[in-house]
């Protein structure tokens, strides 16, 4: 089996879609088809089960994956450990990080600091309100944001963490007390906006307009900062949906955090000025594909 192609099944066991493997491999979907199906012809046995809405793997499929998984993982520890010796990496490598985010990439900064141990890595903090701003002005040279990203001067990498969303209200709000929401709920608003100079699709990837049955959401002030957007929670002033690792980290007794059930993850991933890649960032994004997509 030729490493390609062990990467092809690996990352389509882990994505359960040719799509989405599809394009975290910059490959074709038909790439993809073909690699499954030779392997199942040398294999003599499905590898996925297949429908028109589900990808699945075969019984046969899961033992290999579990099979190939650290035997790949070394022979790419092996190389990128190889190379780094080769290029000799060094410098600084300066991560933007939104509220609590570092603590859960923490298998990326540990493989990447092990792989370039003369490389130093700094965490440099970063706001809803200016999510690209310090990516173009050079005061960092990745950054850790959420999808999509639709920036035709960055470049959008692999993705490192999925999570779900939650609603925070005040502890004091009639929803509080509910097991789940759902975005309709949002309607009874406002929903805190973030400040005005950042993208509306960034935005609406957790603060939508609309409810999924066309009902408009009431927007309340705007609000730059993680820290602002709970002060206001806390004072009744508004609800707002956050990731989930938010009560994690944000717990505090004036703010409750209800699972919000029909909405879809969010998914974060590394991005990069494209005229700014360097081999720094490009031995970073290889750690974080090795590490894999940790789900919260």
């Amino acid at each position: 089996m030729e490493l390609r192609d062990i990467e092809i099944f690996l990352t389509l066991a882990e994505e359960l879609h040719f799509g989405r493997t599809a394009d975290r491999l910059l490959v074709s979907r038909a790439r993809v088809s073909q690699a499954v199906k030779l392997q199942e012809r040398r294999i003599g046995a499905p590898l996925f089960e297949r429908t028109s809405r589900n990808v699945t793997l075969t019984p046969i499929g899961a033992r290999l994956r579990d099979d190939l998984a650290e035997g790949y993982r070394l022979i790419n520890e092996g190389i990128a450990r190889a190379s780094s010796a080769a290029k000799g990496l060094t410098g600084v490598l300066r991560l933007g990080i939104m509220d609590a985010m570092l603590h859960e990439i923490h298998a990326v900064t540990d493989l990447f600091r092990e792989r370039h141990p003369e490389c130093r890595l700094q965490i440099r903090e970063a706001q809803i309100g200016d999510p690209f701003g310090p990516l173009r002005s050079g005061a960092v040279d990745v950054q850790l944001v959420w999808l999509p990203v639709e920036e035709p001067d960055l470049t959008v990498g692999p993705v490192v963490v999925t999570e779900p969303l939650v609603l925070a209200v005040s502890s004091r709000h009639h929803l509080a007390g509910r097991d789940t929401v759902s975005l309709e709920d949002l309607a009874e608003g406002p929903v805190f906006q973030a400040v005005s100079n950042i993208p509306a699709y960034w935005e609406e990837a957790i603060n939508p307009r609309v409810t999924p049955s066309g009902k408009p959401i009431p927007r309340g002030p705007e609000v730059a900062t993680v820290h602002e957007t709970l002060a206001n929670i806390a004072a009744g002033l508004g609800m707002s949906p956050v990731p989930a690792h938010a009560p994690k980290y944000f717990a505090r007794e004036d703010i409750a955090y209800i699972p919000i059930h029909d909405a879809a993850e969010l998914r974060w991933a590394l991005v990069w000025r494209s005229a700014g890649e360097s081999a720094l960032v490009r031995a970073f994004a290889q750690a974080a594909r090795d590490a894999g997509t940790r789900r919260v």
